[in-house]
């Protein structure tokens, strides 16, 4: 046979060999395509090893789901002694962030261990927690390396919550990058010792920012400039951190045992992938309303630990119904490895 007409054969031979969707994946493929956002949904039966992957190696903004990688790396430090849990730590005025969490609301000085500030970080997605912990870990470098020696080579830590939030406002003037941590607090709080000092700057800020219509760049850029991400993910990988958080083959069993307790104990996504299970669900949220929701876990089925790594961005409905549409496919899944609830 000719070269030509072999190749010629061999591509036409291709579309057969390619694997042929399950039905699982044409459930969930018909789900996914009514969402009003890109989807990617990495699913796995832990027992029978079943998978369904929807763009599963796309990027996706993480939002608050890198934090889980900071937990994992936590757990094998102080599996290496080079971390002690028990450590307390004083919270001061230049450690509060906006958003998410708890910590927030207290009075400054509090003095959590590190155990606790990995428990809100997650369960609460705490962001003075987490850039705690961050640091604790040994910063961002730190968190990437660690990614790729377990071999997650996509998703990566893009930076800290401050410099995250910070952002909008150099997008409003390069200057602002100057803002301190309790400027930037400041604009996101109504705490009056951190409010009224800065009363003409805060002023200013958000004169621009509503003259410039900043926010509704910033919800273009949540979706489409990796830059202005706090992380970068890919379903499948995210997957295979739960399996190994699942599995205890990313820090010792203890520890592991820890972490899947800690998940467990989540606070928040109520909405998402526990939101119509009668099952229990170990998971982590991520959310930039009204434009990402993303929701990361072990569900503990009947039939046995189903993973599910689900992120969601760009959407134009309405937010919370995307938040049940999560739920509603999480169901599905359930019911196909399980039968009906």
């Amino acid at each position: 046979m000719r070269p030509s007409i072999f190749f010629a054969a061999l591509v036409v031979a291709l579309p057969a060999l390619a694997q042929k969707p399950t039905p699982l994946d044409r459930l969930i493929e018909s789900e996914l395509s009514r969402f009003p956002a890109k989807t990617g949904l990495y699913v796995k039966h832990l027992t029978t090893g079943e998978e369904s992957i929807h763009r599963g190696n796309d990027h996706f903004n993480s939002a608050s789901v890198i934090k889980l990688p900071v937990m994992v790396l936590a757990y094998r430090m102080a599996d290496q002694k080079k971390l002690n849990l028990d450590e307390r730590i004083t919270i001061k005025a230049s450690d509060l962030r906006g958003g998410s969490g708890i910590f927030r609301y207290h009075d400054i000085g509090l003095n959590p261990t590190i155990r606790d500030l990995i428990t809100q970080m997650v369960i609460t997605s705490d962001n003075t927690a987490t850039d705690l912990m961050i640091a604790k870990v040994g910063g961002k470098e730190k968190v990437n390396e660690f990614l790729k020696q377990i071999n997650i080579n996509a998703s990566f830590l893009v930076g800290t919550v401050y410099e995250l939030f910070r952002k909008p406002y150099e997008r409003l003037d390069p200057q602002y990058k100057s803002l301190t941590p309790e400027d930037v607090f400041a604009l996101q709080s109504n705490l009056p010792q951190f409010t009224e000092p800065r009363r003409d700057m805060i002023k200013k800020i958000r004169d621009g920012m509503a003259a410039k219509n900043i926010t509704a760049q910033m919800n273009e850029l949540y979706s489409k400039d990796e830059n202005y991400w706090l992380g970068v993910v890919t379903p499948i990988e995210i997957g295979r951190l739960l399996e190994g958080i699942e599995k205890g083959t990313l820090a010792s069993k203890p520890a592991s045992a820890e972490m899947t307790r800690i998940m467990r104990a989540q606070q928040s996504g109520a909405r998402r992938i526990p939101h119509y299970l009668n099952v229990p669900v170990g998971h982590k949220t991520g959310d930039f309303p009204p434009i990402v929701a993303n929701d990361v876990g072990m569900v503990y089925a009947r039939s046995g630990t189903i993973v599910m790594s689900f992120f969601t961005m760009g959407n134009t409905g309405v937010y919370a119904e995307t938040e049940d549409r999560m739920g509603q496919v999480a169901r599905l899944i359930v019911e196909y490895f399980d039968g009906p609830m």
